[in-house]
Protein backbone atom coordinates (compact mmCIF):
# COMPACT_ATOMS: atom_id res chain seq x y z
CA UNK A 1 0.00 0.00 0.00
CA UNK A 2 1.31 3.41 -0.88
CA UNK A 3 2.58 6.14 2.00
CA UNK A 4 1.25 8.71 0.04
CA UNK A 5 3.02 11.38 3.65
CA UNK A 6 6.49 9.86 2.41
CA UNK A 7 6.26 9.87 -1.29
CA UNK A 8 5.47 13.00 -1.05
CA UNK A 9 8.50 13.99 1.33
CA UNK A 10 10.72 12.39 -1.21
CA UNK A 11 9.03 14.37 -4.47
CA UNK A 12 12.02 16.56 -5.22
CA UNK A 13 9.97 19.93 -4.75
CA UNK A 14 10.76 22.96 -2.04
CA UNK A 15 9.22 23.14 0.94
CA UNK A 16 7.38 25.78 0.16
CA UNK A 17 5.88 23.95 -2.38
CA UNK A 18 5.12 21.43 -0.56
CA UNK A 19 3.21 23.15 1.82
CA UNK A 20 1.29 25.40 -0.68
CA UNK A 21 -0.12 21.87 -1.95
CA UNK A 22 -1.54 20.62 1.24
CA UNK A 23 -3.02 24.14 1.60
CA UNK A 24 -4.83 23.39 -1.45
CA UNK A 25 -5.70 19.79 -0.90
CA UNK A 26 -5.50 19.31 2.39
CA UNK A 27 -3.49 15.33 2.65
CA UNK A 28 -0.60 14.00 0.52
CA UNK A 29 -3.11 11.07 -0.84
CA UNK A 30 -4.82 13.71 -2.67
CA UNK A 31 -1.97 15.78 -3.96
CA UNK A 32 -1.38 12.02 -5.35
CA UNK A 33 -4.38 11.24 -6.49
CA UNK A 34 -4.99 14.83 -8.19
CA UNK A 35 -1.03 15.05 -9.35
CA UNK A 36 -1.75 15.17 -12.99
CA UNK A 37 -3.80 18.04 -12.71
CA UNK A 38 -1.03 19.54 -11.03
CA UNK A 39 1.39 19.19 -13.46
CA UNK A 40 -1.38 21.18 -15.75
CA UNK A 41 -1.83 23.84 -13.15
CA UNK A 42 1.54 24.64 -11.54
CA UNK A 43 4.17 25.50 -13.74
CA UNK A 44 6.78 25.76 -11.04
CA UNK A 45 6.08 22.20 -10.00
CA UNK A 46 6.16 21.00 -13.75
CA UNK A 47 9.29 22.49 -14.77
CA UNK A 48 11.10 20.94 -11.76
CA UNK A 49 9.59 17.75 -12.25
CA UNK A 50 10.03 17.90 -15.71
CA UNK A 51 8.91 14.03 -17.16
CA UNK A 52 8.31 12.70 -13.54
CA UNK A 53 5.69 10.05 -13.35
CA UNK A 54 4.24 10.22 -10.16
CA UNK A 55 4.70 6.48 -10.32
CA UNK A 56 8.43 6.51 -10.59
CA UNK A 57 8.92 7.04 -6.79
CA UNK A 58 7.01 4.20 -5.78
CA UNK A 59 10.70 2.01 -4.94
CA UNK A 60 12.03 4.78 -2.71
CA UNK A 61 9.05 4.94 -0.77
CA UNK A 62 8.84 1.33 0.11
CA UNK A 63 12.92 1.33 0.88
CA UNK A 64 12.48 4.42 3.07
CA UNK A 65 9.55 2.73 4.71
CA UNK A 66 11.77 -0.63 5.44
CA UNK A 67 14.59 2.13 6.71
CA UNK A 68 11.97 3.74 9.12
CA UNK A 69 10.35 0.84 10.85
CA UNK A 70 13.97 -0.99 11.03
CA UNK A 71 15.72 2.21 13.33
CA UNK A 72 12.11 2.66 15.10
CA UNK A 73 11.46 6.45 13.48
CA UNK A 74 8.63 8.12 13.12
CA UNK A 75 7.97 11.02 11.02
CA UNK A 76 5.25 14.04 10.85
CA UNK A 77 4.34 16.56 8.27
CA UNK A 78 2.91 19.56 7.68
CA UNK A 79 -0.66 18.19 7.42
CA UNK A 80 -0.91 17.45 11.08
CA UNK A 81 -2.31 20.22 12.98
CA UNK A 82 0.38 19.60 16.03
CA UNK A 83 3.41 20.31 13.38
CA UNK A 84 1.59 22.98 11.95
CA UNK A 85 0.70 24.99 15.28
CA UNK A 86 4.36 25.10 16.42
CA UNK A 87 6.39 25.48 13.19
CA UNK A 88 3.97 27.15 10.68
CA UNK A 89 5.67 30.22 11.70
CA UNK A 90 9.49 29.25 11.37
CA UNK A 91 11.56 30.81 8.42
CA UNK A 92 10.95 28.72 5.56
CA UNK A 93 9.16 25.99 7.43
CA UNK A 94 10.34 22.62 6.56
CA UNK A 95 7.39 20.21 4.75
CA UNK A 96 8.24 17.20 7.53
CA UNK A 97 10.07 16.08 10.52
CA UNK A 98 11.59 12.59 11.64
CA UNK A 99 11.88 12.40 15.21
CA UNK A 100 12.70 9.43 17.51
CA UNK A 101 10.73 9.65 21.16
CA UNK A 102 8.10 12.09 22.15
CA UNK A 103 6.71 14.43 19.99
CA UNK A 104 4.54 16.02 21.97
CA UNK A 105 7.38 17.67 24.12
CA UNK A 106 7.31 20.20 20.97
CA UNK A 107 4.59 21.94 22.75
CA UNK A 108 5.95 23.00 25.73
CA UNK A 109 7.48 25.90 26.59
CA UNK A 110 11.18 25.42 25.41
CA UNK A 111 14.19 27.46 25.28
CA UNK A 112 17.40 27.47 23.05
CA UNK A 113 20.71 26.78 25.24
CA UNK A 114 23.46 27.27 22.30
CA UNK A 115 27.28 28.43 21.78
CA UNK A 116 31.01 27.27 20.96
CA UNK A 117 31.54 23.67 20.25
CA UNK A 118 35.01 24.06 21.82
CA UNK A 119 33.84 26.06 24.36
CA UNK A 120 36.47 27.41 27.86
CA UNK A 121 35.64 26.23 31.73
CA UNK A 122 33.52 29.16 32.29
CA UNK A 123 31.12 28.88 29.22
CA UNK A 124 30.80 25.29 30.63
CA UNK A 125 30.24 26.90 34.06
CA UNK A 126 27.72 28.70 32.45
CA UNK A 127 25.83 26.47 30.21
CA UNK A 128 25.67 24.10 33.46
CA UNK A 129 24.41 26.64 35.78
CA UNK A 130 21.99 28.25 33.22
CA UNK A 131 20.47 25.34 31.96
CA UNK A 132 19.94 23.66 35.05
CA UNK A 133 17.76 26.88 36.09
CA UNK A 134 15.93 26.84 32.91
CA UNK A 135 14.75 23.27 33.88
CA UNK A 136 14.08 23.61 37.33
CA UNK A 137 11.42 26.48 36.18
CA UNK A 138 9.80 23.33 34.35
CA UNK A 139 10.69 24.78 30.66
CA UNK A 140 12.25 22.09 27.89
CA UNK A 141 15.50 22.72 26.98
CA UNK A 142 16.55 22.90 23.16
CA UNK A 143 19.58 22.55 21.10
CA UNK A 144 21.53 21.18 18.30
CA UNK A 145 23.50 18.02 19.65
CA UNK A 146 26.64 19.39 18.41
CA UNK A 147 30.01 19.39 20.85
CA UNK A 148 30.63 21.96 23.36
CA UNK A 149 27.38 24.11 24.78
CA UNK A 150 25.04 21.99 22.85
CA UNK A 151 26.21 18.19 24.59
CA UNK A 152 26.36 20.08 28.19
CA UNK A 153 23.32 21.84 27.90
CA UNK A 154 21.17 18.42 26.94
CA UNK A 155 23.25 16.36 29.74
CA UNK A 156 22.47 18.68 32.18
CA UNK A 157 19.12 18.88 31.64
CA UNK A 158 19.04 15.00 31.82
CA UNK A 159 20.84 15.28 34.78
CA UNK A 160 17.78 17.11 36.31
CA UNK A 161 14.97 15.27 35.00
CA UNK A 162 14.04 17.34 32.55
CA UNK A 163 13.01 17.40 29.15
CA UNK A 164 14.85 17.66 25.97
CA UNK A 165 14.40 18.40 22.30
CA UNK A 166 17.82 17.89 20.23
CA UNK A 167 17.69 18.76 16.59
CA UNK A 168 20.24 17.19 14.55
CA UNK A 169 21.81 18.55 11.17
CA UNK A 170 21.93 15.10 9.62
CA UNK A 171 19.52 12.45 9.17
CA UNK A 172 18.08 11.09 12.72
CA UNK A 173 19.75 7.39 11.76
CA UNK A 174 23.12 8.96 12.14
CA UNK A 175 24.72 10.23 15.51
CA UNK A 176 26.66 13.00 14.87
CA UNK A 177 29.20 13.76 17.04
CA UNK A 178 29.45 9.50 17.23
CA UNK A 179 30.36 9.91 20.79
CA UNK A 180 26.74 11.44 21.63
CA UNK A 181 25.06 8.13 20.49
CA UNK A 182 23.87 7.07 24.18
CA UNK A 183 23.32 10.96 24.75
CA UNK A 184 20.43 10.82 22.11
CA UNK A 185 19.01 7.87 22.89
CA UNK A 186 18.48 8.80 26.55
CA UNK A 187 17.26 12.51 25.36
CA UNK A 188 14.91 10.48 22.91
CA UNK A 189 13.27 8.47 26.71
CA UNK A 190 11.65 11.77 27.51
CA UNK A 191 12.12 14.20 25.32
CA UNK A 192 12.24 14.25 21.41
CA UNK A 193 15.42 14.12 19.05
CA UNK A 194 14.11 15.59 15.28
CA UNK A 195 15.55 16.32 12.25
CA UNK A 196 14.18 17.57 8.58
CA UNK A 197 16.93 15.17 6.84
CA UNK A 198 16.17 12.06 5.09
CA UNK A 199 17.90 9.09 6.80
CA UNK A 200 21.40 8.43 5.99
CA UNK A 201 21.82 12.24 5.08
CA UNK A 202 25.55 12.69 6.44
CA UNK A 203 26.13 15.87 8.44
CA UNK A 204 27.41 18.33 5.56
CA UNK A 205 28.06 21.35 6.63
CA UNK A 206 25.09 22.99 4.70
CA UNK A 207 23.23 21.58 6.86
CA UNK A 208 23.73 23.33 9.94
CA UNK A 209 22.74 26.55 9.49
CA UNK A 210 19.30 25.05 8.35
CA UNK A 211 19.02 23.05 11.61
CA UNK A 212 19.51 26.60 13.16
CA UNK A 213 16.45 27.86 11.88
CA UNK A 214 14.26 24.67 13.78
CA UNK A 215 15.91 25.61 17.15
CA UNK A 216 14.30 29.49 16.69
CA UNK A 217 11.34 28.42 15.50
CA UNK A 218 10.60 26.02 18.36
CA UNK A 219 12.21 28.17 20.86
CA UNK A 220 9.91 30.92 23.27
CA UNK A 221 13.99 32.41 23.39
CA UNK A 222 17.62 31.60 23.16
CA UNK A 223 20.09 32.11 25.72
CA UNK A 224 23.75 32.39 23.95
CA UNK A 225 26.42 31.12 26.73
CA UNK A 226 29.40 31.75 24.81
CA UNK A 227 30.56 31.90 20.82
CA UNK A 228 33.43 32.47 18.68
CA UNK A 229 32.64 34.82 15.29
CA UNK A 230 32.57 31.65 13.92
CA UNK A 231 30.08 29.73 15.77
CA UNK A 232 26.80 28.59 14.45
CA UNK A 233 25.14 29.51 17.19
CA UNK A 234 24.89 33.15 16.20
CA UNK A 235 23.03 32.53 13.48
CA UNK A 236 20.61 30.53 15.55
CA UNK A 237 20.65 33.72 17.72
CA UNK A 238 20.14 36.40 14.96
CA UNK A 239 16.62 34.29 13.36
CA UNK A 240 15.56 34.23 16.73
CA UNK A 241 16.13 38.18 16.79
CA UNK A 242 14.34 38.30 13.29
CA UNK A 243 11.57 36.52 14.71
CA UNK A 244 11.34 39.13 17.61
CA UNK A 245 11.83 36.51 20.29
CA UNK A 246 14.63 37.37 23.32
CA UNK A 247 18.19 36.37 22.76
CA UNK A 248 19.62 36.41 26.26
CA UNK A 249 23.57 36.40 26.14
CA UNK A 250 26.46 35.98 28.73
CA UNK A 251 29.03 38.24 28.45
CA UNK A 252 32.36 37.32 28.25
CA UNK A 253 35.55 38.51 28.07
CA UNK A 254 36.90 41.29 25.74
CA UNK A 255 40.93 39.77 25.77
CA UNK A 256 39.17 35.90 24.62
CA UNK A 257 38.59 35.38 21.03
CA UNK A 258 36.22 32.35 22.36
CA UNK A 259 33.50 35.09 23.26
CA UNK A 260 34.17 37.66 20.78
CA UNK A 261 30.89 36.46 18.83
CA UNK A 262 28.72 36.64 21.60
CA UNK A 263 29.94 39.72 22.61
CA UNK A 264 29.38 41.76 19.66
CA UNK A 265 25.25 40.06 19.67
CA UNK A 266 24.99 41.97 22.67
CA UNK A 267 26.64 45.06 20.97
CA UNK A 268 24.28 44.43 18.20
CA UNK A 269 21.00 44.38 20.24
CA UNK A 270 20.39 41.18 21.96
CA UNK A 271 20.04 41.15 25.72
CA UNK A 272 22.80 41.02 27.87
CA UNK A 273 22.50 38.44 31.01
CA UNK A 274 24.29 39.58 33.52
CA UNK A 275 22.45 38.34 36.69
CA UNK A 276 19.87 36.12 38.24
CA UNK A 277 17.39 39.03 37.83
CA UNK A 278 18.31 39.10 33.81
CA UNK A 279 17.32 35.72 33.84
CA UNK A 280 14.23 36.18 35.11
CA UNK A 281 13.12 39.07 33.77
CA UNK A 282 14.00 38.20 30.27
CA UNK A 283 12.91 34.89 30.08
CA UNK A 284 9.71 35.18 32.47
CA UNK A 285 10.57 32.75 34.12
CA UNK A 286 8.29 32.07 37.28
CA UNK A 287 11.70 31.46 40.27
CA UNK A 288 15.11 31.93 39.78
CA UNK A 289 18.20 30.61 42.16
CA UNK A 290 21.72 31.10 40.72
CA UNK A 291 22.90 32.83 44.17
CA UNK A 292 26.07 31.31 45.68
CA UNK A 293 26.85 27.63 46.31
CA UNK A 294 27.14 26.86 49.80
CA UNK A 295 30.67 26.52 50.12
CA UNK A 296 34.06 26.91 52.16
CA UNK A 297 35.94 28.46 51.67
CA UNK A 298 34.47 32.19 51.57
CA UNK A 299 34.35 34.10 48.48
CA UNK A 300 36.99 36.38 50.15
CA UNK A 301 39.59 33.63 50.13
CA UNK A 302 38.98 33.29 46.51
CA UNK A 303 39.84 36.86 45.74
CA UNK A 304 42.53 36.48 47.80
CA UNK A 305 43.82 33.89 45.30
CA UNK A 306 42.66 36.05 42.14
CA UNK A 307 45.21 39.37 41.93
CA UNK A 308 46.22 41.68 39.31
CA UNK A 309 48.71 38.69 38.31
CA UNK A 310 46.98 35.87 35.72
CA UNK A 311 46.27 32.89 37.77
CA UNK A 312 45.49 29.74 36.23
CA UNK A 313 42.07 27.94 37.02
CA UNK A 314 44.05 24.53 38.37
CA UNK A 315 46.14 26.96 40.39
CA UNK A 316 43.04 28.44 42.15
CA UNK A 317 40.99 24.75 42.47
CA UNK A 318 45.08 23.79 44.01
CA UNK A 319 45.07 26.07 46.47
CA UNK A 320 40.77 25.47 47.53
CA UNK A 321 39.21 22.68 49.15
CA UNK A 322 35.80 23.90 47.16
CA UNK A 323 34.40 21.41 44.84
CA UNK A 324 35.10 22.15 40.94
CA UNK A 325 31.78 22.76 40.07
CA UNK A 326 31.41 25.05 42.72
CA UNK A 327 34.20 26.86 41.81
CA UNK A 328 33.10 27.43 38.48
CA UNK A 329 29.76 28.57 39.44
CA UNK A 330 31.78 30.77 41.79
CA UNK A 331 33.62 32.73 39.03
CA UNK A 332 30.52 32.86 36.98
CA UNK A 333 28.92 34.62 40.12
CA UNK A 334 32.27 36.88 40.25
CA UNK A 335 32.23 37.65 36.38
CA UNK A 336 28.67 38.61 35.60
CA UNK A 337 29.62 41.20 38.93
CA UNK A 338 32.32 42.88 37.33
CA UNK A 339 34.69 41.34 40.37
CA UNK A 340 36.95 39.22 37.56
CA UNK A 341 37.62 38.61 34.61
CA UNK A 342 38.71 35.58 32.85
CA UNK A 343 41.44 35.62 30.54
CA UNK A 344 42.25 33.45 27.47
CA UNK A 345 43.39 29.95 28.67
CA UNK A 346 41.66 29.55 31.39
CA UNK A 347 43.68 32.36 33.74
CA UNK A 348 41.22 34.78 36.06
CA UNK A 349 42.45 38.48 37.08
CA UNK A 350 41.02 41.03 39.28
CA UNK A 351 39.24 43.87 38.22
CA UNK A 352 40.91 47.22 38.35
Amino acid sequence: MMDYDLWLILIEISNYQKIKLIKKYKTAENVYNNFENILKENEVVRKKLKNFQKEDLNYAVLKLKEVIAREKINYITYANPLYTEKLSGILSAPFFLFYKGNIDVINNKSIGVVGARKCSSYGIAVTKLLTKELITNNITLISGGARGVDSIAHKTALENDGYNICVLGCGIDIAYPTENKVLFSKIAEKGVVISEFLPGTRPLRENFPKRNRIISGLSSGVVVTEASEKSGSLITARLTLQQQKTVAVVPGSILYAGSSGSNKLIRDGASICTDKEDLKSLLSLEHIDIGPMNFTPEKSEILDLITDSPIHIDDIFKNTSVDRGALYALLFEMQIKSEIICLPGNYYVKTI
